[in-house]
C-alpha cells in the first residue's frame, strides 16, 4: 500500500491507497487530518503514524510526499529513513518527474501541491483546467493549459486564516463555528462572521475564475473546475463555478508522482 501525506502550513492530510493492479488508480482505503506542528520530531511523527495505521502499517510498502513547510519535511525525511526503511518512497521536490511543464517566472518556487493537484486535475480531467484548492492557510487557483502546462494561478487568504484575522483585530468580534449561516444577512454578529466568510469566499472564487478563464481565452464549458482541500463542502453549494468536487485530489497526484519515479 502506498502512504500518501501532504504537509500543509496549517494540517497534514494523510491518505492510504491500495495497490491497483494496473498502475495508479488505486482505492483510497483510509485518510486523516492532522495538525501540522513544526515542533513534532521524527519520533513523534512515527508514533502518531503507527497508532493512525494500526495492524495497516505492516502493510505499508511506499510512501510520497509532498510539504510546504521545510522543518517539516526534514522530520519526514529522518522518520522515513528510521522508522520504515523497507520502503521505497518519493519526496516531490525540484528535480522530481512530475510531467507537468511549470510556464512560471521561477518555477522551483511554485508549491509542490499545487503541481501535484495540477498533475492530478490534468490526469483525471483533461486541460484546460483550474484546481480550486481550500486550505485554512490559503485559498490556491492553479491553472493548467489545454495542452497540459501549468501556466499560474493566484493565492488568496484562507477561511481559517481570516477568521483568525478578525478575532484578533476586531475589538467586539470573537473566534466563531466555520459554518454555514441561515441567510446571508445575519441578525446576530456570530452568523454576520460566517456570511461574511462563506458567501464572500464564494463570491470572491466565482469572480476570480471567471477572470482566469477569461484571460485563458477559453470556452468556459470546456474548462474543468475542480473543487478540493477539506474545507471546500463549506463553500461548494454556494459557487457556480466548479464542475467537479475532487477530495483526494493532491493524494492521487502524489500516487501519480510516485508511479513516474518509483
Amino acid at each position: 500500500m502506498l502512504l500518501a501525506a501532504d504537509i500543509g502550513n496549517s494540517h497534514t492530510v494523510l491518505g492510504l491507497l491500495a495497490d491497483a493492479p494496473d498502475g495508479p488508480g488505486g482505492e483510497v482505503v483510509a485518510d486523516w487530518r492532522v495538525g501540522t506542528e513544526a515542533r513534532r520530531t521524527a519520533d513523534e511523527w512515527a508514533v502518531l503514524l503507527r497508532g493512525l495505521l494500526g495492524e495497516r502499517h505492516g502493510e505499508v510498502d511506499k510512501i510520497a510526499v509532498c510539504a510546504t513547510v521545510p522543518a517539516v519535511l526534514h522530520e519526514w525525511r529522518d522518520m522515513i529513513a528510521r522508522h520504515f526503511p523497507g520502503c521505497r518512497h518519493v519526496v516531490v521536490e525540484p528535480g522530481v518527474r512530475t510531467g507537468v511543464p511549470v510556464v512560471m517566472d521561477n518555477p522551483r518556487e511554485v508549491g509542490s501541491d499545487r503541481i501535484i493537484n495540477a498533475l492530478a486535475v490534468v490526469t483525471e480531467f483533461g486541460g484546460p483546467a483550474i484546481v480550486v484548492d481550500f486550505g485554512g492557510t490559503a485559498t490556491t487557483f492553479d491553472v493548467v493549459s489545454a495542452s497540459g502546462q501549468y501556466v499560474g494561478g493566484a493565492i488568496a487568504p484562507g477561511i481559517e486564516v481570516s477568521l483568525e484575522a478578525l478575532g484578533r483585530r476586531g475589538a467586539q468580534l470573537r473566534h466563531v463555528e466555520i459554518a454555514r449561516p441561515r441567510s446571508v444577512i445575519a441578525k446576530n454578529t456570530v452568523e454576520a462572521l460566517q456570511s461574511g466568510l462563506v458567501f464572500g469566499v464564494a463570491s470572491q472564487v466565482d469572480g476570480i475564475v471567471a477572470r482566469m478563464i477569461q484571460e485563458l481565452d477559453a470556452d468556459p464549458a470546456e474548462v474543468s473546475v475542480v473543487a478540493t482541500g477539506y474545507l471546500a463542502p463549506l463553500v461548494l453549494g454556494e459557487c457556480r463555478c466548479f464542475t467537479a468536487h475532487s477530495p483526494w485530489l493532491t493524494l492521487r497526484g502524489l500516487e501519480l508522482v510516485f508511479e513516474r519515479n518509483r
